[in-house]
């Protein structure tokens, strides 16, 4: 008897004259419809994009869609002193994984934004993050609908960044370090709900944007609050125009701008009865507490060279301390800080960075928080823009106990970091 010599695909479902079958058929069909497209028989099919992403427009424009993700990767090693380099512990995982979706729905005046987080370290995992209005897994980053009735004026509503300080609402993705400031850490404004409004005004080559939003005040994905809300205001002024590529919002000078462009902004944050110890960010507190922030930052760059500076300020016209009904405290995080960045970058896309940053708190709570310091420096390569690049950053870190002035910690570290994405 004639054995029959056996496929490998003869225990699936498929055996590989049936995949070829529908590898033809496919053709087929797939040759049909452009054959058809080209007589003008069938429906029109929806334009592709890759200039952004990935991105799609319907064939009658009532919608369109762009799709992008990236991916951050650390790996970062903690000294045991400032003088003993030998390794205190390592940091070593997906720091930020992010998809994003933009695009607009029946009519290009009205778009939306939604970003997605997926990584442990990206979801607010931490015990600092731990909070009874904010108990779920905080995938939703933003998501925002925007309506622009006219060239000057956007209006949105939903979830997203505050407009706060720059480091702040600039991209993680987009940071010519490791990561942000300790100053940005400890005072910035984060993601909160409600409206959100731009108008932009422009005379001559000097442009002006008045950002404002009306916010609860709890900050992302929060599941309840209480009557207090969160007014935010925002002016920058560009007096040399626009930068080169949105280059006021990206840190460092990659497009090399042939002249000198310079961003001045204000900020005035009032948070109403607070719910937690960094506004937006933070622990619980046991009783509501209003606190003001004031913020100046400034940015300006000129054919590869960088210089930005922050001024956070964060004040109460109460004492700052919460207690429960156990006399456990707990206190705002009060106080100023300010952060200064210089680079350079060659124009092979070769950077070179360097930053201070410091934070004092308000007297009102030092019993609660120590004054911390950080500095370095680091080298980057831009392969694509901040989408594909590669940094390595050494930092000095301390935080300082004012009622001791003794050091409660003190350290160096070394990271490096990948940043992909489109």
């Amino acid at each position: 008897m004639k054995k029959t010599k056996l496929s490998p695909f003869s225990d699936s479902l498929i055996s590989l004259s049936g995949i070829k079958k529908l590898i033809g058929a496919f053709g087929f069909v797939l040759a049909s419809i452009l054959a058809s497209a080209q007589t003008g028989n069938s429906p029109k099919l929806p334009s592709f994009y890759f200039n952004n992403g990935i991105g799609l427009v319907a064939p009658d424009s009532s919608f369109s869609l762009n799709f992008r993700f990236r991916m951050q990767s650390r790996f970062l090693m903690n000294s045991v002193s400032p003088s003993d380099f030998s390794p205190s512990s390592w940091e070593a995982r997906v720091r930020r994984t992010r998809l994003s979706f933009t695009g607009h729905l029946y009519d290009p005046k009205l778009t939306y934004y939604l970003q997605l987080s997926f990584s442990r370290g990206d979801m607010d995992w931490s015990m600092n993050d731990a909070s009874t209005i904010n108990t779920s897994v905080n995938v939703v980053r933003d998501a925002m609908v925007f309506y622009r009735p006219t060239k000057h004026l956007q209006i949105g509503f939903g979830q997203t960044k505050l407009p706060g300080n720059r480091q702040r609402v600039i991209s993680s993705g987009a940071q010519q370090f490791y990561d942000r400031s300790v100053a940005n850490a400890t005072l910035t404004l984060d993601r909160d709900f409600g409206f959100f409004t731009t108008y932009t005004i422009k005379t001559g080559p000097v442009k002006t944007l008045f950002k404002g939003a009306v916010t609860s005040g709890e900050g992302r994905n929060s599941v309840s609050s209480n009557s207090g809300l969160a007014y935010t205001g925002r002016v920058e002024v560009l007096p040399f125009g626009d930068f080169s590529d949105g280059g006021d919002y990206y840190e460092g000078d990659i497009a090399h701008e042939t002249k000198p462009k310079l961003s001045i902004a204000g900020v005035y944050h009032f948070n109403d009865m607070a719910m937690r110890t960094q506004g937006e960010l933070g622990r619980d507190l046991y009783n509501p507490l209003s606190f003001q922030g004031i913020i100046v930052d400034a940015l300006l760059k000129y054919k590869g060279w960088a210089v930005s500076y922050e001024y956070l300020n964060k004040t109460s016209k109460t004492n700052g301390i919460s207690i429960s009904t156990t006399g456990a405290k707990r206190a705002l995080l009060l106080g100023s800080g300010y952060n200064g960045q210089l680079s350079y970058c060659t124009k092979n896309k070769w950077e070179v960075a360097a930053r201070y940053s410091y934070v004092q708190p308000d007297q009102k709570v030092i019993a609660y928080y120590g004054a911390l310091e950080q500095y370095g420096g680091g080298v980057s390569k831009y392969f694509n823009k901040h989408k594909v690049k590669a940094q390595f950053n050494i930092f000095y870190n301390r935080d300082k106990n004012l009622f001791t002035y003794k050091n409660s910690f003190e350290n160096m570290f070394a990271v490096f970091q990948m940043e992909i994405g489109i």
